[in-house]
């Protein structure tokens, strides 16, 4: 395998839960795959979900996903009971800084804070932020669950790239997300 020499492009795709933001990471993803890029997904959650999946017997599958367990396991435990408020994104940074030798393109479909944000944009020069929004929409979650900080600490931020409305179809929302990443400039 060639090892790549340029600067990675990374894509932040922001929203609630069930806005559409794995399915955004895909059509992206299929996009530049196209183009003969070198693109891979990552998680901010990754070691989150490997905890949960090695420790606590998740299955890895959205359906049953324990979305309460991620949350108290990752705010409540680590980022505020063992005061780590950065450690997942100082590990997304890591991983970056090691895989940018053979991707050009990373997407991050699970935004949740400003600070992951604002990290990875001080730590990279070409990072794109994308918000979905999806009006109307009516969630599964219960209520603690939609209250929770990984729902809406980005409730008040404002410095995103690009803003998609995901209220129609798939196809709809393809459509959108190409127009967008047509213009984010890409090197190698």
């Amino acid at each position: 395998m060639e090892l790549i020499n340029s600067e990675p492009t990374i894509i932040l795709i922001c929203g609630k839960a069930r806005h559409g933001k794995t399915t955004t990471g895909e059509f992206i993803k299929e996009y530049y795959e196209a183009q003969n890029k070198k693109v891979t997904t990552t998680l901010i959650a990754l070691y989150l979900k490997l905890y949960v999946k090695n420790f606590f017997g998740w299955d890895g599958k959205d359906e049953t996903k324990p979305r309460e367990l991620l949350q108290q396991l990752g705010t409540e435990v680590i980022r505020k009971g063992l005061n780590k408020e950065t450690f997942f994104i100082d590990r997304t940074i890591e991983d970056i800084e090691i895989l940018k030798h053979f991707f050009n393109i990373f997407i991050i479909d699970d935004i949740r804070f400003p600070l992951e944000i604002e990290s990875l944009k001080a730590s990279f020069k070409n990072v794109i932020t994308l918000k979905l929004e999806r009006n109307n929409f009516e969630s599964d979650l219960n209520s603690k669950q939609l209250t929770h900080s990984t729902e809406t600490a980005l409730d008040n931020y404002q410095n995103y790239d690009y803003i998609i409305k995901n209220n129609g179809t798939l196809d709809e929302l393809k459509e959108k997300v190409i127009n967008v990443i047509k213009d984010v400039k890409i090197d190698g």
